[in-house]
């Protein structure tokens, strides 16, 4: 099975992040890390793992609405 690979700009993307902030949640454990692409600097993240994070913030805003 292949995962599906996902570059900076498409990240910051679908997520509406700034970049600065997609940094500072990562080093806070908050985000998901990049992962290195081989023979290169560049990085990327896994898709899966950015979809779960979408998700999972979507859950934690419906619940704070439901109790505020």
């Amino acid at each position: 099975m292949t995962t599906k690979l996902m570059k900076n700009n498409e990240v910051l993307s679908k997520c509406a992040v700034s970049k600065s902030t997609m940094y500072r949640l990562i080093r806070k454990g908050e985000f998901p890390a990049p992962v290195s692409l081989t023979g290169c600097r560049a990085v990327a993240w896994r898709a899966d793992e950015i979809e779960t994070w979408i998700s999972n913030r979507r859950k934690v805003r419906l619940e704070a609405k439901s109790e505020g």
